[in-house]
């Protein structure tokens, strides 16, 4: 047999590393910049909103839409579900005066330090520490009331076993809470849906058009869409889930559409206008939209008052 040395029999030598424990500071700065990674996409969100509303994107771009696409790459409705995503991050947290999240590295110091968060327990009870982290985990409860987002997001903890829900989880809940209530009809007025046609016949050639809910029944909506009033059942209806800006903008739209079509006199060329206008699927009329209301609003004396409201 071989003298060399059996490698089944052959002594291993493992060395042992001892991992440190993290040290006072090291704790505080890990919480810290936890709680920037975490607050970080709804920065974003009062960012946008900000550009937005102070249309400091106006020297470079014509629109808030295209400026996004191009500067970030950001598809049309991604900029707007940030802007809804971090109002309800601003919600969360406002609805726990003392909350555990804070941007500050003082209160993250203090919450380490003292090993408790009493005060903020009572206040919150059952992990309210825990704060959305993504766009998409709040996108179920944008629509709901301030109160609804806290009750919704403290369940949706609690059902993860207190860490950070899914945007599944977080549905999940939602879709309960509307059962429990019996709220079949979700829709309120002044919200702008979008018309389906389906299979129902009086409906014909209105598919993809918008309207404004005007009053709400049990299972059915009255909305206004550009060529009249119509009562609309929900299951033909979708929501374009707008900001109220955009639904307030959408109802000047309307307005200006329904007077015209109230004009004996208008001819199949301005109609064919209205018509494009009352099936667009953005809540802005662009440069070239506004110039061909304003013109047949002028051609018809009808345009007193109006301010342009194309978004550039």
């Amino acid at each position: 047999m071989s003298n060399e040395e059996d490698p089944v029999s052959a002594d291993i030598t493992v060395t042992s590393v001892e991992v440190p424990e993290l040290t006072e500071e090291e704790q505080r700065d890990r919480l810290h910049l936890e709680r920037k990674v975490e607050k970080a996409v709804f920065e974003a969100g009062k960012a946008l909103m900000e550009l937005r509303d102070r249309r400091l994107y106006r020297s470079t771009h014509s629109t808030f839409e295209e400026y996004c696409k191009d500067r970030f790459g950001f598809q049309r409705r991604h900029p707007y579900r940030l802007i809804e995503a971090s109002a309800v991050f601003d919600n969360l947290m406002k609805m726990c005066p003392n909350g555990t999240q804070t941007e500050t590295e003082s209160s993250d110091a203090e919450i380490y330090s003292s090993g408790t968060q009493t005060e903020n327990e009572e206040m919150c009870p059952n992990g309210t520490q825990i704060l959305p982290t993504s766009e998409r985990q709040v996108r179920p409860i944008t629509k709901l009331e301030p109160q609804q987002q806290w009750e919704v997001w403290q369940t949706a903890v609690e059902e993860a076993g207190g860490k950070v829900p899914s945007a599944r989880v977080v549905g999940d809940v939602v879709q309960r809470i509307m059962e429990r209530t019996k709220a079949p009809n979700p829709y309120r007025v002044g919200e702008i849906c979008l018309l389906i046609a389906k299979d129902n016949p009086d409906l014909r050639g209105k598919g993809g058009c918008w309207g404004i809910v005007k009053h709400v029944g049990k299972f059915s909506c009255t909305v206004t869409m550009w060529d009249g009033e119509y009562t609309i059942r929900i299951d033909h209806m979708k929501p374009l889930n707008y900001l109220e800006s955009e639904c307030q903008q959408m109802q000047q739209i309307s307005d200006r559409i329904s007077r015209l079509r109230e004009n004996e006199r208008l001819e199949e060329a301005a109609r064919a206008v209205l018509k494009h206008l009352g099936e667009l699927k953005r809540p802005y009329l662009t440069a070239v939209e506004e110039k061909l209301l304003g013109f047949i609003e002028q051609e018809y004396g009808v345009n007193e008052g109006n301010k342009p409201i194309a978004n550039s």
